[in-house]
């Protein structure tokens, strides 16, 4: 079978969109299960935007990209020679590097933003890809807004930067502005305009989400010829976001019959990779979102329940292991050993051993005692928080609060930091307040809570939950994640997370320049 190649953008564009930014260590994180998950490319980030962006950029390449079998390490750079050298700063420590350049070629583009002439801006596209060439022979060139573009015009700057040494060409729907039709009939065009260029380059697509068509833009463009697809995990990024890798993966592998092309992506990585992202993120999915959302294999209505039990195909057109999503509940407590958990772990995808099995262990033990039953959710919950902590400053040894109405809220907390233990009271608006003020009373330094977001990870009252939080410690904006059964717990363990990532680091985010 012919085979896409999955050009993964989450740390980049992706990451991009409000609410998504990270940090070099969750973009590490990130890295290592894309990785996993097996995509051909990983865009790491746009080096020239931000010093943090080239560290992280660099980091991917150095910790991920020198792996045997690792993916091609990519970085985005505009047309502008400076640019470029700084991305290939990041990304030559990679085994398979890529330099990824833009210029846009819509006429509104240029007039408004660019303000050049189609004359400069071809120039310039020439010239950065033979300055890119120089570097490495992996070389992209997008076109940016090329569904608002000139198609002759476009064609003309496609027909010299491949004359200049790109072999991959990218074309996006930068503002989701194309409908399926048209989109295929666009990639069918530029493939005979280029036609004495057949062999020399891979034809690439990256669809954007605004009028929800970036999936079936790419599917179209699949089946016109392109044999490269821009997605991102859970279709994250600018504006309405992206197209969906997990989707447009499972369609090509559901729909085999229709597009007969595959991908290398290991699905069964695919619900572990979305969860992990949510987790860094803090921003949840839907549960109607197609393939990893809560209920792309519920059944609720009773003829579909009846359908399942008889036969899941009646229903279902994949199965839910098939990426690597528990099929059913498996009850784990307090009497199940390590051996258990660490068995059961590995078929979720967690392969641990050694220090993070004992955590892992500990914080099972620990749920377990609060718990009847232990899901496979709640396992995901905990050992997903106990892997995406920064190293520990500073740890909860214990927490008590008072709240209810007619009652000032007021907590006691003790933590602990290089052996010695350290308690503070607080008071607040309400417990978790109180919490963060004791907290701040033994550490010294005060954060505002600039965001706090709680979900529940499976249902009961007894269910875990999970907090995100982003707080602002004078200027220096973090973020933090946390879980237990108890909400105040959770708040707590999120706050103390972005905390000790302030200690470890520290850093704000600085505003990215928008790419194709």
């Amino acid at each position: 079978m012919d085979r896409v190649v999955i050009f993964d953008t989450t740390l980049r564009d992706g990451e991009q969109a409000p609410g998504f930014s990270m940090n070099t260590m969750e973009k590490l994180e990130m890295a290592r299960q894309l990785a996993r998950l097996n995509v051909d490319v990983i865009e790491a980030g746009f080096p020239i935007s931000s010093d943090e962006d080239f560290e992280a950029t660099r980091e991917v390449a150095r910790q991920v990209g020198t792996l045997e079998g690792a993916p091609v390490i990519c970085g985005l750079s505009r047309v502008g020679l400076g640019d470029i050298d700084r991305c290939w700063e990041a990304v030559k420590y990679a085994r398979r590097a890529r330099i990824h350049t833009f210029v846009a070629t819509s006429d509104i583009h240029l007039k408004y933003k660019l303000r050049k002439s189609r004359a400069e801006v071809l120039k310039a596209a020439e010239e950065a890809v033979r300055h890119a060439r120089a570097y490495c022979e992996d070389v992209e060139f997008s076109p940016e807004d090329a569904s608002r573009s000139d198609f002759d015009y476009m064609c003309d700057v496609l027909d010299a930067v491949i004359g200049a040494g790109a072999r991959t060409i990218n074309i996006p729907d930068t503002v989701g502005y194309a409908i399926p039709r048209e989109w295929g009939e666009r990639i069918a065009r530029i493939q005979e305009r280029l036609a004495r260029h057949a062999g020399r380059y891979v034809l690439s697509v990256h669809c954007h989400n605004d009028l929800g068509q970036a999936v079936a833009n790419s599917l179209s463009a699949i089946v016109q010829g392109a044999r490269q697809v821009e997605c991102t995990i859970n279709g994250i990024g600018e504006r309405a976001g992206n197209a969906s890798l997990e989707e447009i993966v499972m369609a090509l592998r559901t729909r085999k019959d229709l597009f007969g092309v595959d991908t290398r992506v290991r699905s069964e990585e695919i619900f572990r990779t979305s969860r992990l992202l949510s987790h860094i993120t803090g921003v949840h999915v839907q549960p109607n979102k197609a393939i990893v959302g809560e209920n792309a294999f519920a059944h609720e209505a009773g003829i579909h329940q009846d359908g399942v039990l008889k036969e899941k195909l009646t229903y279902e057109i994949m199965r839910p292991e098939d990426i690597g999503r528990p099929s059913n509940k498996l009850v784990l407590g307090k009497h199940s050993g390590r051996h258990a958990l660490a068995a059961r772990l590995k078929d979720l995808g967690f392969d641990l051993a050694g220090p993070d099995l004992d955590r892992a262990f500990k914080a099972f033990k620990d749920l377990a005692d609060r718990k009847k039953e232990v899901y496979d959710e709640d396992l995901m919950a905990i050992v997903t928080d106990e892997v995406t902590q920064a190293e520990a400053a500073y740890e909860l040894e214990y927490l008590h609060f008072i709240s209810g109405t007619g009652v000032v809220p007021s907590a006691t907390v003790k933590l602990r930091r290089d052996g010695a233990s350290f308690q503070e009271s607080g008071v607040g608006d309400g417990p978790v307040d109180a919490v963060l003020a004791a907290i701040d009373a033994i550490t010294g330094v005060k954060g505002r809570l600039l965001d706090f977001a709680l979900r529940a990870a499976t249902g009961g009252k007894d269910a875990i939950g999970e907090v995100a939080v982003k707080v602002d410690f004078d200027g220096t904006v973090v973020s933090g994640k946390g879980a237990s059964t108890d909400v105040i717990e959770a708040s707590a363990r999120a706050y103390l997370s972005a905390l000790n990532r302030l200690v470890r680091q520290g850093g704000q985010r600085v505003s990215k320049e928008v790419g194709p």
